[in-house]
């Protein structure tokens, strides 16, 4: 039983029919020319036509999903920059950071929220 390989909306933007994998998980890979084999040395469970149906969708709208890409980028770099305010590293010692911790577990414990 073959099933029909083609691009749906489950809610997460275009992904195969066949898995999870979205266009733009594998935009990235067409960004840098990698190969169909390359592709499937990272993700080895999919197959060369799968690959070869997402990559001719991305030619197809290369300008816009390379913007959301860029905007993806733009975000996930922004949230790495906030962890880092909440919780800096380097700045104390491993026992005040422990401590620190601990606390705040302690004050969600007191104030029953949730961990």
């Amino acid at each position: 039983m073959t099933h029909e390989i083609k691009l749906v909306d489950r809610g997460r933007g275009l992904q195969l029919s066949t898995s999870r994998v979205t266009v733009q998980d594998l935009a990235p890979y067409f960004q840098q020319r990698c190969s169909h084999e390359e592709i499937l040395r990272w993700l080895p469970t999919r197959t060369c036509e799968e690959i070869a149906l997402v990559e001719r969708y991305y030619q197809d709208h290369k300008q816009e999903l390379d913007e959301e890409d860029r905007r993806i980028r733009q975000r996930r770099e922004e949230q790495v920059r906030l962890q880092g305010q909440r919780f800096p590293e380097g700045e104390e010692s491993e026992e005040a950071r422990l401590a620190r911790l601990k606390q705040l577990l302690q004050d969600r414990l007191v104030a029953g929220r949730p961990l």
